[in-house]
This record gives structure tokens, C-alpha cells and sequence, in this order.
């Protein structure tokens, strides 16, 4: 066979003309747009990667061969032991299960014109212009003083009521549309329309009632929250309420070749590695799957990936084996991918990326060998060898890859966990698929490179 020594990235789908295989890429995404459609917070996500764990045998017992650990439902670590000892280090994936949102302010209740709203504060990076006019769905975690967890969850079934940011109307947008576009959006503005009409009142109090009707509608809508939640506004003040995306992921295109769906950045990494870590045959090396929150507002708080939330999980797994394991040892012996998504080639705006070193949909799973932004700051860097190992082992297996850049290099940027993982000296690399749209309501991922994701995480397991 004669040796190229040109190098060309090549169509993932080039590797899926053969029907059955076509059909089981199919069976993959569908499964994958359930698990998008049904997980839109991060509680929801750890709650269906944990049920997942348990169904296949992973307990909260560190003594046992198979690990799980969740952190206020938010966070989650699991781990297999392999034959080789704990010193030799850990084959670890790490992705995040938070996705950029609208959360409720604190006191969030709002009477305007007839109208209940909810002030909103914006999570992670979003176009504000994209949240507006759309249907919305309210997920999240109420909590009763007595400690009860209430959770919410409406907007996504038909026979259920969705929510919305009112836009202005073109007709009176002439000054909006002069502006500059962090400008004509205001953060203060993402206000969600919740209710708007009034209580009906009694026929002899009905004059007095229609005195106070900007109250009314206020009251209608806390006397519903409480029928159907058995909640009071004070409840609200230490909840946890999102508005997200309403509706369902969906096949994207008359092909059927793309999944379009809220939350793809970084969901369809923490499907990927847990369909590997539970479909991967037991090997000689210990392999993990960690799942932080709050990689959208920087990795801080007890969940993210500058906790300790990690480093604490690994130490409960050294009791019982061998006395000379330090945590150290495990950390420096350790190989992971840090499971993020790459901004795809955007067809209408090819002109922000440096279309060699830009990540294209349907060519598999994309390296990063460094994030950051401009000069490479904020991130850590692969070295050539757990590089060129990674390559190695993907070519070998057949499994299409590439490799990319955010962007042109002083367009912007943006990061992801892997320093927080170098920091332990671990050799790690940034490694999933791209995506279009990404941060947007709804983000574009390909099948084939879910498919080879997959693949790729599983061959990594097994390595």
C-alpha cells in the first residue's frame, strides 16, 4: 500500500455507506435526541447519567469494582477498576453538564401593564437577541422550608402552557435598529411573560376588585403556583428556576444527518462518554468519567472543576489497595480527554475561522491541542507525545478524526476544563465534536460525529 505524505481530513460518512451500519446510527441519535429532550438543566442530566450508572451496577461503595458518586445532584464521578493498580493512573473523560440559560433573579415576580414577568439573570454566554420570541419551558429545584424539593417542570408537553420574552415590534425598532447589537438587547429587558389575567372575584366584591386590578393578576398567578405546586413567593427566593429552550430535539435536514436541540454544548459529550464507559469491555486499566457544572461561568463553586469535588473522589478509591499509592501518583500516571465541542465551519461566516485549522460537521471528533484566546492564554496546552499517541490510536482503529482551532486568532476564543485538569500534571487534550450554532437555542451536531464520538471515547477506554 503506498504511503501518503500529504495529509487531508476525510467526510465521516465516507466510514457509514453500509445500511445496518446507517441504521444503528440512527438508533444512536435517537436515543441521543431523547436524552437531550428530556435532560435541560444540569440536575436533570446528572439525574439521568446516575440512573444510567445504577442500572448498570455502579454503587456509591469506593470499596467496589464499579463507582458512582453525585455531588448535590449536580456533579457526578464514576469509575471501573481495570486489572492494573490505581497507581498506573486513570483513563478519564471529563465533560460538563451545564448549558447557558435565563436563571429567575431572586425576588423575580414583576406587575407591568397587565402583565406578570419574571426577571431573569442571564447564565454563561448567550445572544440575548436569540431568547426573544420563542416559546420557553420553567425547569428547576424548589425547595420548602422544611426541606421538601418540589421539582418543576412545564412547557414541554403539549397540553401544557409555555412562556416567552416579549420583542419589540418592527414598527417602533427604528432606534433599536440603529444601535450596536450589545446595546439594542437589554440584560433587564429578558423578562419572561407568566401570567396575565386576574382572579375572578366575587360578584359583590367585583367593583373593588377592578379598582386593584394591577394586583389582581399578581395574586391569580401565586394562587396557581400554589395549587399546583403548593408553594408562596418566599419559596421562589431560594429556588432554582431556569427558562430554557421548549419543545423537543429533532433530526435536522430531509437526510436526517444533523440533531438540532438545546444543549448539544456540552450534552452530547457527556452522552458520548457515558454510552462509552458503559459499553467499553473491561480492560487492564482503571478508567473514570467525571461530569462537572458551572464550566459555562468559569468551573468555580463546589461543583465545577476548580472544586475538590474530584481530587476527593479519587482519594476514596486508594483505601484497600496497595499501601505505596499516593494521590499524586494516580494523577500524574493519569491520560484524560477533556469531552468539550468545537465551534464547526459556519457555512454564512466562514471569514472569523482560518478554514485549514477549522473543525468541519461530519468529519468526526476534533482535537484541540490548545484553547484559550489570542495568545493562547487561559489554557493548557497537549504535549506532541499524548498527541500523537491519541492520533495513533484512532488510525489504528479506523476512526475518523480532526483536528481545530476557535476561530481565527484574534477573533476571540474560549476555554474549557482541561487546565483544571493539567494542573494535577495529567496529559489531557480538548477532544469532541463540532457544532453549529453553538450556544444558541438551538445548536447543530452531525450523527456520523456523534457516532464516531462514540467510538472514539470507547477505543480510548480500551487503549
Amino acid at each position: 500500500m503506498k504511503k501518503k505524505f500529504s495529509y487531508q481530513p476525510q467526510s465521516a460518512w465516507k466510514k457509514l455507506n453500509a445500511p445496518a451500519l446507517r441504521e444503528k446510527v440512527e438508533a444512536l441519535t435517537k436515543r441521543y435526541i431523547d436524552f437531550l429532550s428530556a435532560c435541560k438543566t444540569e440536575r436533570e442530566t446528572a439525574e439521568y447519567v446516575c440512573r444510567r450508572l445504577r442500572q448498570a451496577k455502579y454503587g456509591e461503595k469506593f470499596s467496589g469494582d464499579r463507582v458512582l458518586c453525585c455531588l448535590r445532584g449536580k456533579a457526578v464521578f464514576a469509575a471501573q477498576r481495570g486489572r492494573a493498580p490505581l497507581r498506573d493512573g486513570l483513563a478519564l473523560i471529563a465533560a460538563h453538564v451545564d448549558t447557558p440559560r435565563l436563571d429567575f433573579k431572586q425576588r423575580p415576580l414583576v406587575e407591568q401593564t397587565c402583565v406578570v414577568q419574571a426577571k431573569t439573570h442571564y447564565y454563561g454566554g448567550i445572544r440575548k437577541y436569540q431568547w426573544l420570541a420563542r416559546p420557553l419551558a420553567l425547569h428547576g429545584m424548589v425547595v420548602r422550608e422544611n426541606g421538601e424539593k418540589i421539582p418543576v417542570s412545564i412547557g414541554e408537553r403539549p397540553d401544557e402552557p409555555v412562556f416567552c420574552i416579549a420583542d419589540l415590534l418592527p414598527h417602533l425598532a427604528q432606534k433599536q435598529g440603529n444601535q450596536k447589537l450589545n446595546e439594542a438587547f437589554e440584560a433587564e429587558k429578558l423578562n419572561v411573560v407568566l401570567a396575565h389575567s386576574p382572579k375572578i372575584a366575587k360578584r359583590d366584591n367585583r367593583d373593588k376588585a377592578d379598582e386593584k386590578n394591577g394586583d389582581s393578576v399578581r395574586e391569580h398567578l401565586l394562587e396557581l403556583l400554589h395549587a399546583k405546586y403548593g408553594i408562596c413567593e418566599e419559596d421562589m427566593i431560594t429556588a432554582e428556576m431556569q427558562a430554557v429552550p421548549a419543545g423537543s430535539a429533532r433530526f435536522v435536514g430531509f437526510d436526517k444527518a444533523l440533531v438540532g436541540g438545546y444543549g448539544q454544548d456540552d450534552r452530547i459529550c457527556v452522552f458520548a462518554a457515558l454510552e462509552a464507559l458503559l459499553q467499553a469491555k473491561s480492560g487492564r486499566r482503571n478508567r473514570a468519567v467525571v461530569f462537572w457544572d458551572k464550566e459555562e461561568i468559569g468551573s468555580e463553586g463546589a461543583t465545577g472543576a476548580a472544586s475538590r469535588f474530584f481530587e476527593y473522589c479519587v482519594e476514596n478509591l486508594l483505601p484497600g489497595t496497595a499501601p505505596a499509592n499516593r494521590v499524586s501518583e494516580v494523577f500524574l500516571n493519569s491520560r484524560a480527554l477533556s469531552a468539550d465541542v468545537q465551534a464547526a465551519l459556519d457555512p454564512d461566516f466562514q471569514d472569523l475561522h482560518e478554514k485549514q485549522n477549522a473543525a468541519r460537521l461530519g468529519y468526526g471528533p476534533c482535537f484541540s491541542k490548545f484553547t484559550g484566546s489570542r495568545g493562547k492564554y487561559g489554557a493548557s496546552e497537549a504535549d506532541a507525545e499524548y498527541f500523537a499517541s491519541l492520533r495513533g490510536l484512532l488510525n489504528a482503529k479506523g476512526i475518523p478524526w480532526q483536528s481545530a482551532e476557535l476561530g481565527k486568532v484574534d477573533q476571540g476564543g474560549g476555554g474549557t476544563v482541561a487546565l483544571f485538569l493539567a494542573a494535577y500534571g495529567m496529559q489531557v487534550i480538548d477532544f469532541g465534536p463540532p457544532v453549529l450554532s453553538m450556544h444558541s437555542p438551538c445548536e447543530l451536531a452531525s450523527c456520523a460525529d456523534l457516532w464516531f464520538t462514540v467510538e472514539a471515547y470507547k477505543a480510548f477506554f480500551e487503549s
